[in-house]
Protein backbone atom coordinates (compact mmCIF):
# COMPACT_ATOMS: atom_id res chain seq x y z
CA UNK A 1 0.00 0.00 0.00
CA UNK A 2 1.46 3.67 -0.95
CA UNK A 3 2.23 5.31 1.98
CA UNK A 4 -0.29 8.49 0.58
CA UNK A 5 -3.05 6.09 1.61
CA UNK A 6 -1.41 6.26 5.61
CA UNK A 7 -4.10 8.59 7.69
CA UNK A 8 -2.81 10.40 10.69
CA UNK A 9 -4.63 10.08 13.90
CA UNK A 10 -5.45 13.61 13.01
CA UNK A 11 -6.39 13.31 9.30
CA UNK A 12 -8.71 10.35 10.11
CA UNK A 13 -10.62 12.25 12.79
CA UNK A 14 -11.08 15.22 10.29
CA UNK A 15 -12.31 13.23 7.44
CA UNK A 16 -14.96 11.35 10.02
CA UNK A 17 -15.90 14.90 11.13
CA UNK A 18 -17.49 15.29 6.96
CA UNK A 19 -20.01 12.38 7.71
CA UNK A 20 -23.21 13.19 9.88
CA UNK A 21 -22.18 10.74 12.31
CA UNK A 22 -19.07 12.76 12.96
CA UNK A 23 -21.07 16.12 12.86
CA UNK A 24 -22.98 15.05 15.62
CA UNK A 25 -19.96 13.54 17.65
CA UNK A 26 -17.91 16.97 17.19
CA UNK A 27 -21.18 18.31 18.63
CA UNK A 28 -21.36 16.31 21.32
CA UNK A 29 -18.05 17.14 22.06
CA UNK A 30 -18.00 20.75 21.97
CA UNK A 31 -21.54 20.99 23.66
CA UNK A 32 -19.69 19.07 26.72
CA UNK A 33 -16.77 21.46 26.90
CA UNK A 34 -19.01 24.32 27.51
CA UNK A 35 -21.35 22.73 29.47
CA UNK A 36 -18.70 21.74 31.82
CA UNK A 37 -16.85 25.60 31.55
CA UNK A 38 -20.62 26.96 32.50
CA UNK A 39 -21.11 24.05 35.05
CA UNK A 40 -17.59 25.62 36.50
CA UNK A 41 -18.88 29.62 36.50
CA UNK A 42 -21.91 28.10 38.35
CA UNK A 43 -20.24 26.81 41.32
CA UNK A 44 -18.37 29.75 42.04
CA UNK A 45 -19.59 31.51 45.50
CA UNK A 46 -17.66 34.54 47.66
CA UNK A 47 -14.57 33.00 48.46
CA UNK A 48 -12.39 32.79 51.74
CA UNK A 49 -9.27 31.38 50.95
CA UNK A 50 -7.40 31.32 47.29
CA UNK A 51 -5.42 28.42 47.94
CA UNK A 52 -4.85 24.98 50.21
CA UNK A 53 -1.41 23.57 51.85
CA UNK A 54 -2.51 20.42 52.34
CA UNK A 55 -0.28 18.47 55.12
CA UNK A 56 -1.11 14.79 54.95
CA UNK A 57 0.66 12.35 57.52
CA UNK A 58 0.31 9.21 55.83
CA UNK A 59 -0.33 6.54 57.86
CA UNK A 60 -2.75 7.51 60.85
CA UNK A 61 -1.52 9.52 63.56
CA UNK A 62 -3.06 9.08 66.58
CA UNK A 63 -5.99 11.83 67.93
CA UNK A 64 -6.17 10.66 71.48
CA UNK A 65 -2.25 11.02 71.69
CA UNK A 66 -2.07 14.30 70.64
CA UNK A 67 -5.09 16.83 70.53
CA UNK A 68 -8.43 14.44 71.72
CA UNK A 69 -7.25 14.00 75.84
CA UNK A 70 -9.33 11.32 77.31
CA UNK A 71 -9.59 11.31 80.98
CA UNK A 72 -11.91 8.11 81.13
CA UNK A 73 -9.48 6.62 79.15
CA UNK A 74 -6.96 7.04 81.36
CA UNK A 75 -8.92 5.81 84.38
CA UNK A 76 -9.76 2.66 82.67
CA UNK A 77 -6.34 1.40 81.17
CA UNK A 78 -5.92 -2.19 80.78
CA UNK A 79 -10.07 -2.41 80.71
CA UNK A 80 -12.59 -3.88 78.53
CA UNK A 81 -13.92 -1.55 76.03
CA UNK A 82 -17.69 -1.21 77.49
CA UNK A 83 -19.56 -0.96 74.56
CA UNK A 84 -19.47 -2.62 71.05
CA UNK A 85 -16.83 -1.28 68.92
CA UNK A 86 -16.56 -1.59 65.13
CA UNK A 87 -17.60 -4.95 63.42
CA UNK A 88 -15.12 -4.23 60.59
CA UNK A 89 -11.38 -4.24 62.23
CA UNK A 90 -7.50 -4.14 60.31
CA UNK A 91 -5.98 -6.33 63.31
CA UNK A 92 -6.91 -8.09 66.11
CA UNK A 93 -7.54 -5.11 68.95
CA UNK A 94 -6.79 -5.79 72.97
CA UNK A 95 -8.15 -3.65 76.14
CA UNK A 96 -7.62 -0.03 76.21
CA UNK A 97 -4.84 2.12 76.61
CA UNK A 98 -4.15 5.80 78.13
CA UNK A 99 -1.89 7.53 76.09
CA UNK A 100 1.14 8.27 77.60
CA UNK A 101 1.51 11.74 77.19
CA UNK A 102 0.22 14.02 79.18
CA UNK A 103 -1.84 16.83 77.99
CA UNK A 104 -1.83 20.62 78.82
CA UNK A 105 -4.27 23.55 77.17
CA UNK A 106 -2.60 25.70 74.97
CA UNK A 107 -3.36 29.18 73.61
CA UNK A 108 -5.92 31.69 75.16
CA UNK A 109 -8.33 29.40 73.54
CA UNK A 110 -7.26 26.95 75.40
CA UNK A 111 -7.10 24.00 72.96
CA UNK A 112 -5.20 20.95 74.53
CA UNK A 113 -2.45 19.62 72.75
CA UNK A 114 -0.11 16.84 74.07
CA UNK A 115 3.29 17.37 75.88
CA UNK A 116 4.56 15.66 72.31
CA UNK A 117 4.07 19.10 70.66
CA UNK A 118 6.91 21.76 71.85
CA UNK A 119 6.29 24.35 69.06
CA UNK A 120 3.02 23.57 68.23
CA UNK A 121 1.26 25.51 70.95
CA UNK A 122 2.59 28.89 69.80
CA UNK A 123 -0.03 28.96 67.12
CA UNK A 124 -2.42 27.08 69.12
CA UNK A 125 -4.72 30.08 68.61
CA UNK A 126 -4.91 30.04 64.84
CA UNK A 127 -6.20 26.26 64.67
CA UNK A 128 -9.19 24.93 64.10
CA UNK A 129 -9.34 21.34 65.22
CA UNK A 130 -12.09 19.17 64.13
CA UNK A 131 -12.40 15.77 66.52
CA UNK A 132 -15.57 14.02 64.99
CA UNK A 133 -14.19 13.37 61.13
CA UNK A 134 -15.47 9.50 60.26
CA UNK A 135 -16.34 7.28 57.74
CA UNK A 136 -13.52 6.43 55.86
CA UNK A 137 -12.34 3.08 55.11
CA UNK A 138 -10.77 0.40 57.90
CA UNK A 139 -7.51 0.13 55.55
CA UNK A 140 -4.57 2.81 53.87
CA UNK A 141 -5.23 2.06 50.90
CA UNK A 142 -8.88 2.62 50.37
CA UNK A 143 -8.76 5.63 53.60
CA UNK A 144 -6.18 7.03 51.19
CA UNK A 145 -8.05 7.12 48.21
CA UNK A 146 -10.87 8.46 50.04
CA UNK A 147 -9.80 11.32 51.49
CA UNK A 148 -7.86 12.33 48.39
CA UNK A 149 -10.52 11.74 45.95
CA UNK A 150 -13.88 10.95 47.70
CA UNK A 151 -14.58 7.56 46.43
CA UNK A 152 -12.23 4.24 48.27
CA UNK A 153 -12.98 2.20 45.22
CA UNK A 154 -13.31 3.98 41.85
CA UNK A 155 -11.10 6.16 40.07
CA UNK A 156 -12.07 9.63 40.62
CA UNK A 157 -10.35 12.97 40.61
CA UNK A 158 -8.08 14.21 43.39
CA UNK A 159 -8.98 16.86 45.92
CA UNK A 160 -6.55 19.37 44.18
CA UNK A 161 -7.68 18.22 40.73
CA UNK A 162 -11.09 19.52 41.39
CA UNK A 163 -9.92 22.24 42.70
CA UNK A 164 -7.87 23.49 39.79
CA UNK A 165 -10.53 22.55 37.31
CA UNK A 166 -13.08 24.97 39.29
CA UNK A 167 -10.64 28.15 40.31
CA UNK A 168 -7.79 27.93 37.43
CA UNK A 169 -4.30 28.90 38.21
CA UNK A 170 -2.60 31.59 39.29
CA UNK A 171 0.23 31.50 37.87
CA UNK A 172 0.85 30.66 34.26
CA UNK A 173 4.26 29.53 34.76
CA UNK A 174 3.52 27.08 37.65
CA UNK A 175 1.06 24.03 37.26
CA UNK A 176 -1.76 25.02 39.97
CA UNK A 177 -1.84 21.81 41.59
CA UNK A 178 1.72 20.27 43.01
CA UNK A 179 2.22 17.20 45.10
CA UNK A 180 5.47 17.49 47.50
CA UNK A 181 7.04 13.73 47.73
CA UNK A 182 4.28 11.80 47.65
CA UNK A 183 4.33 8.18 48.12
CA UNK A 184 3.52 5.15 45.53
CA UNK A 185 1.78 3.29 48.37
CA UNK A 186 -2.30 3.52 49.51
CA UNK A 187 -3.28 4.96 45.72
CA UNK A 188 -0.39 5.96 44.41
CA UNK A 189 -0.64 8.49 41.67
CA UNK A 190 -4.45 7.84 41.60
CA UNK A 191 -4.61 10.07 44.67
CA UNK A 192 -3.01 13.50 42.85
CA UNK A 193 -4.40 12.30 39.77
CA UNK A 194 -6.83 14.10 37.50
CA UNK A 195 -8.87 10.91 36.63
CA UNK A 196 -11.63 11.84 33.89
CA UNK A 197 -11.30 15.67 34.51
CA UNK A 198 -8.26 17.28 31.57
CA UNK A 199 -4.88 16.07 32.33
CA UNK A 200 -3.74 19.28 32.72
CA UNK A 201 -5.82 19.76 36.35
CA UNK A 202 -3.39 16.55 37.72
CA UNK A 203 -1.00 17.11 40.40
CA UNK A 204 2.88 17.65 39.31
CA UNK A 205 5.07 15.44 41.28
CA UNK A 206 7.87 17.31 43.31
CA UNK A 207 9.87 14.28 43.46
CA UNK A 208 9.35 10.70 42.03
CA UNK A 209 6.89 9.30 44.38
CA UNK A 210 8.56 6.04 45.87
CA UNK A 211 8.96 3.65 48.72
CA UNK A 212 10.49 5.13 50.69
CA UNK A 213 9.83 8.20 49.23
CA UNK A 214 13.26 10.33 48.10
CA UNK A 215 14.60 13.17 50.60
CA UNK A 216 12.99 16.62 50.02
CA UNK A 217 16.97 18.01 49.12
CA UNK A 218 16.77 15.41 46.25
CA UNK A 219 13.34 16.27 44.46
CA UNK A 220 12.61 17.87 41.12
CA UNK A 221 10.37 18.08 38.66
CA UNK A 222 10.97 15.11 35.96
CA UNK A 223 11.46 15.98 32.24
CA UNK A 224 11.81 19.85 32.86
CA UNK A 225 14.85 20.69 31.33
CA UNK A 226 15.62 20.04 27.52
CA UNK A 227 19.30 19.96 26.25
CA UNK A 228 18.92 18.51 22.93
CA UNK A 229 17.26 22.01 22.48
CA UNK A 230 17.91 25.47 22.62
CA UNK A 231 15.22 27.82 24.41
CA UNK A 232 13.90 29.49 21.12
CA UNK A 233 14.28 26.14 19.34
CA UNK A 234 11.98 25.11 21.86
CA UNK A 235 9.77 28.12 21.47
CA UNK A 236 9.57 27.43 17.83
CA UNK A 237 8.80 23.84 18.12
CA UNK A 238 5.72 24.58 20.66
CA UNK A 239 4.62 27.69 18.63
CA UNK A 240 4.13 25.12 15.66
CA UNK A 241 2.63 22.47 17.63
CA UNK A 242 -0.15 25.23 18.89
CA UNK A 243 -0.53 26.24 15.41
CA UNK A 244 -1.02 22.77 13.94
CA UNK A 245 -3.55 22.12 16.87
CA UNK A 246 -5.50 25.29 15.85
CA UNK A 247 -5.78 24.43 12.57
CA UNK A 248 -7.22 20.88 13.51
CA UNK A 249 -9.70 22.38 15.73
CA UNK A 250 -11.39 24.58 13.42
CA UNK A 251 -11.53 21.61 10.74
CA UNK A 252 -13.44 20.09 13.95
CA UNK A 253 -11.34 17.41 14.98
CA UNK A 254 -11.61 18.20 18.75
CA UNK A 255 -9.72 16.32 21.11
CA UNK A 256 -9.15 17.03 24.29
CA UNK A 257 -6.87 14.34 25.13
CA UNK A 258 -4.43 16.10 23.12
CA UNK A 259 -5.00 19.49 24.11
CA UNK A 260 -3.98 19.07 27.66
CA UNK A 261 -0.73 17.26 25.94
CA UNK A 262 0.04 20.59 24.53
CA UNK A 263 -1.23 22.60 27.40
CA UNK A 264 1.58 20.24 29.67
CA UNK A 265 4.42 20.63 27.01
CA UNK A 266 4.01 24.48 27.06
CA UNK A 267 3.60 24.30 30.85
CA UNK A 268 7.17 22.71 31.38
CA UNK A 269 8.22 25.21 29.17
CA UNK A 270 8.03 27.57 31.05
CA UNK A 271 9.00 26.24 34.07
CA UNK A 272 12.10 25.74 33.05
CA UNK A 273 12.82 29.05 34.52
CA UNK A 274 9.95 29.88 36.88
CA UNK A 275 10.27 26.33 39.10
CA UNK A 276 14.29 26.69 39.42
CA UNK A 277 13.50 30.27 40.86
CA UNK A 278 10.69 28.78 42.83
CA UNK A 279 12.86 26.36 44.84
CA UNK A 280 16.09 28.02 45.13
CA UNK A 281 16.10 28.50 48.86
CA UNK A 282 19.52 29.72 48.89
CA UNK A 283 17.65 33.27 48.99
CA UNK A 284 15.98 32.65 52.44
CA UNK A 285 17.41 34.41 55.23
CA UNK A 286 19.32 32.47 58.06
CA UNK A 287 16.48 33.89 60.45
CA UNK A 288 13.73 31.72 58.16
CA UNK A 289 15.70 28.60 58.26
CA UNK A 290 16.84 28.67 61.76
CA UNK A 291 12.57 29.11 62.51
CA UNK A 292 11.97 26.12 59.98
CA UNK A 293 14.77 23.85 61.40
CA UNK A 294 16.02 23.83 57.77
CA UNK A 295 20.03 22.94 59.08
CA UNK A 296 18.82 20.11 61.84
CA UNK A 297 19.35 16.96 61.49
CA UNK A 298 15.88 16.03 62.69
CA UNK A 299 13.62 18.49 60.82
CA UNK A 300 15.22 19.36 58.03
CA UNK A 301 13.63 17.41 54.98
CA UNK A 302 10.15 18.22 56.39
CA UNK A 303 11.34 21.84 56.76
CA UNK A 304 12.02 21.82 52.98
CA UNK A 305 8.86 20.46 51.70
CA UNK A 306 7.36 23.12 54.37
CA UNK A 307 9.31 26.10 53.25
CA UNK A 308 9.34 24.88 49.64
CA UNK A 309 5.05 24.94 50.45
CA UNK A 310 4.94 28.66 51.21
CA UNK A 311 7.30 29.62 48.47
CA UNK A 312 5.06 27.99 45.67
CA UNK A 313 1.93 29.10 47.83
CA UNK A 314 3.42 32.78 47.65
CA UNK A 315 3.94 32.09 43.44
CA UNK A 316 -0.26 31.43 43.17
CA UNK A 317 -0.07 27.50 43.20
CA UNK A 318 -3.42 26.80 43.99
CA UNK A 319 -3.08 23.08 45.78
CA UNK A 320 -0.05 21.90 47.41
CA UNK A 321 0.17 18.83 49.24
CA UNK A 322 3.04 18.14 51.52
CA UNK A 323 3.27 14.47 52.54
CA UNK A 324 5.05 13.02 55.53
CA UNK A 325 5.71 8.79 55.15
CA UNK A 326 8.31 6.08 54.91
CA UNK A 327 11.30 7.40 56.03
CA UNK A 328 11.58 6.18 59.92
CA UNK A 329 14.83 3.40 59.88
CA UNK A 330 12.82 1.23 62.19
CA UNK A 331 9.01 1.60 60.41
CA UNK A 332 8.84 2.19 56.84
CA UNK A 333 5.13 2.71 57.54
CA UNK A 334 5.76 6.04 59.15
CA UNK A 335 2.74 7.06 61.12
CA UNK A 336 1.36 3.44 61.36
CA UNK A 337 2.27 2.24 65.18
CA UNK A 338 0.91 -1.03 65.21
CA UNK A 339 4.04 -1.57 67.37
CA UNK A 340 6.11 0.74 69.40
CA UNK A 341 3.39 3.87 69.33
CA UNK A 342 5.66 5.92 72.00
CA UNK A 343 9.09 5.43 70.34
CA UNK A 344 7.43 6.00 66.55
CA UNK A 345 4.91 8.98 67.28
CA UNK A 346 7.62 10.56 69.15
CA UNK A 347 9.69 10.41 66.12
CA UNK A 348 7.20 11.71 63.82
CA UNK A 349 6.62 14.46 65.95
CA UNK A 350 9.49 15.85 66.41
CA UNK A 351 10.10 15.76 62.76
CA UNK A 352 7.12 18.15 61.35
CA UNK A 353 6.55 20.20 65.19
CA UNK A 354 8.87 22.72 64.43
CA UNK A 355 8.37 23.00 60.37
CA UNK A 356 4.45 23.44 60.32
CA UNK A 357 4.31 25.45 63.24
CA UNK A 358 7.31 27.76 61.02
CA UNK A 359 4.82 27.40 57.95
CA UNK A 360 2.34 29.20 59.73
CA UNK A 361 3.95 31.43 61.47
CA UNK A 362 5.61 32.72 58.35
CA UNK A 363 2.49 32.76 56.13
CA UNK A 364 0.84 34.93 58.89
CA UNK A 365 3.76 37.59 58.94
CA UNK A 366 3.75 37.25 54.80
CA UNK A 367 0.05 38.24 54.53
CA UNK A 368 -0.65 34.54 53.19
CA UNK A 369 -2.39 33.17 56.41
CA UNK A 370 -5.40 35.39 55.72
CA UNK A 371 -6.12 33.58 52.19
CA UNK A 372 -4.21 30.09 52.51
CA UNK A 373 -6.13 27.41 53.82
CA UNK A 374 -3.54 24.95 55.98
CA UNK A 375 -4.84 21.66 56.29
CA UNK A 376 -3.26 18.66 58.52
CA UNK A 377 -4.98 15.14 59.04
CA UNK A 378 -3.97 11.67 58.23
CA UNK A 379 -6.12 8.87 56.72
CA UNK A 380 -7.31 8.06 60.20
CA UNK A 381 -6.61 8.27 63.50
CA UNK A 382 -5.78 5.22 65.78
CA UNK A 383 -7.85 3.32 68.45
CA UNK A 384 -8.12 3.90 71.90
CA UNK A 385 -7.50 0.13 72.31
CA UNK A 386 -3.81 -2.07 72.13
CA UNK A 387 -3.23 -4.03 69.37
CA UNK A 388 -2.92 -7.52 70.63
CA UNK A 389 0.32 -9.56 69.59
CA UNK A 390 2.66 -6.51 69.96
CA UNK A 391 6.08 -6.74 71.78
CA UNK A 392 5.79 -2.67 71.76
CA UNK A 393 2.15 -1.03 72.35
CA UNK A 394 0.85 0.30 69.58
CA UNK A 395 -2.47 0.90 67.99
CA UNK A 396 -4.86 -0.12 65.26
CA UNK A 397 -6.03 1.91 62.42
CA UNK A 398 -9.18 3.94 63.32
CA UNK A 399 -11.99 5.64 61.08
CA UNK A 400 -15.13 6.11 63.42
CA UNK A 401 -13.42 9.17 65.00
CA UNK A 402 -10.32 11.18 64.48
CA UNK A 403 -8.70 15.21 64.41
CA UNK A 404 -7.98 16.67 61.69
CA UNK A 405 -6.99 21.09 61.94
CA UNK A 406 -7.51 23.51 60.06
CA UNK A 407 -6.23 26.82 60.05
CA UNK A 408 -5.93 30.36 58.35
CA UNK A 409 -7.86 31.90 56.07
CA UNK A 410 -12.06 30.80 56.02
CA UNK A 411 -11.96 28.98 59.52
CA UNK A 412 -12.16 30.18 63.32
CA UNK A 413 -8.79 29.96 65.37
CA UNK A 414 -8.59 28.69 68.57
CA UNK A 415 -11.71 26.61 68.50
CA UNK A 416 -12.58 22.70 68.91
CA UNK A 417 -15.40 21.21 66.54
CA UNK A 418 -17.18 17.61 67.22
CA UNK A 419 -16.63 15.32 69.85
CA UNK A 420 -15.70 11.84 70.22
CA UNK A 421 -17.09 9.69 72.91
CA UNK A 422 -15.15 9.27 76.32
CA UNK A 423 -12.91 7.16 75.36
CA UNK A 424 -12.19 8.90 71.53
CA UNK A 425 -13.83 5.46 70.03
CA UNK A 426 -16.90 7.46 67.98
CA UNK A 427 -17.54 10.47 66.77
CA UNK A 428 -20.79 11.31 68.72
CA UNK A 429 -21.08 15.30 68.09
CA UNK A 430 -20.89 17.13 64.90
CA UNK A 431 -19.71 14.15 63.28
CA UNK A 432 -17.64 15.33 59.78
CA UNK A 433 -17.78 12.47 57.12
CA UNK A 434 -15.14 13.01 54.27
CA UNK A 435 -17.62 14.12 52.42
CA UNK A 436 -18.50 17.22 54.57
CA UNK A 437 -14.93 17.89 54.77
CA UNK A 438 -14.34 18.23 50.99
CA UNK A 439 -17.34 20.19 50.88
CA UNK A 440 -16.08 22.76 53.77
CA UNK A 441 -12.84 23.02 51.93
CA UNK A 442 -14.14 23.87 48.85
CA UNK A 443 -16.74 25.94 50.10
CA UNK A 444 -13.68 27.90 51.87
CA UNK A 445 -12.47 28.28 48.32
CA UNK A 446 -15.76 29.66 46.62
CA UNK A 447 -16.78 26.83 45.23
CA UNK A 448 -20.57 25.11 46.05
CA UNK A 449 -19.75 21.37 45.73
CA UNK A 450 -22.84 20.35 44.82
CA UNK A 451 -22.61 22.63 41.65
CA UNK A 452 -18.87 21.75 41.20
CA UNK A 453 -19.90 18.96 38.38
CA UNK A 454 -18.15 17.33 35.33
CA UNK A 455 -20.24 15.38 33.12
CA UNK A 456 -18.93 11.45 32.18
CA UNK A 457 -20.13 8.45 30.15
CA UNK A 458 -24.07 10.10 31.15
CA UNK A 459 -23.50 10.92 35.23
CA UNK A 460 -22.79 13.89 36.48
CA UNK A 461 -19.93 13.36 39.07
CA UNK A 462 -18.77 15.59 42.25
CA UNK A 463 -15.93 15.36 44.66
CA UNK A 464 -18.57 14.60 47.07
CA UNK A 465 -20.41 12.36 45.18
CA UNK A 466 -24.07 12.66 46.33
CA UNK A 467 -23.64 13.63 49.90
CA UNK A 468 -21.39 16.20 52.34
CA UNK A 469 -22.66 19.06 54.27
CA UNK A 470 -20.65 22.47 54.91
CA UNK A 471 -19.25 22.64 58.87
CA UNK A 472 -20.83 26.34 59.21
CA UNK A 473 -19.55 26.53 62.29
CA UNK A 474 -15.62 26.36 61.91
CA UNK A 475 -16.21 29.44 59.19
CA UNK A 476 -15.16 32.65 59.95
Amino acid sequence: MSSSWLLSRRDLLNRICIGFGGLALNTLLRDQSQAAQRDTDSARIPARARRVIFLFMHGGPSHIDMFDPKPRLTRDDGKKLPFEGSRVKFASRGNLMKSPWKFRPCGQAGLPMSELWQHLPRVADELCMVHSVCETNVAHGGACMKIHTGDEAQLRPSVGSWVSYGLGTENEDLPAFITICPTSLHGGVNNFGSAFLPADHAGVSLGTPGYPNSPAKDAAFEFLSNRRLTHSQQKLQLALLRRLHEESRRKGAADSELEARIKSFELAFRMQTAAPEAMDLSRETQATRDLYGLDEPETANFARECLLARRFAERGVRFIQVSHAHSLPFNNEQWDQHTHLERGHSTNVKQIDKPITALLIDLKQRGLLDDTLVLWGGEFGRTPTVQVGKAEPGRDHHPDGFTMWLAGGGVRGGMRYGKTDEYGYYATENRCTIHDLHATLLHILGLDHERLTWSQDGRDYRLTDVYGEVAEAILA
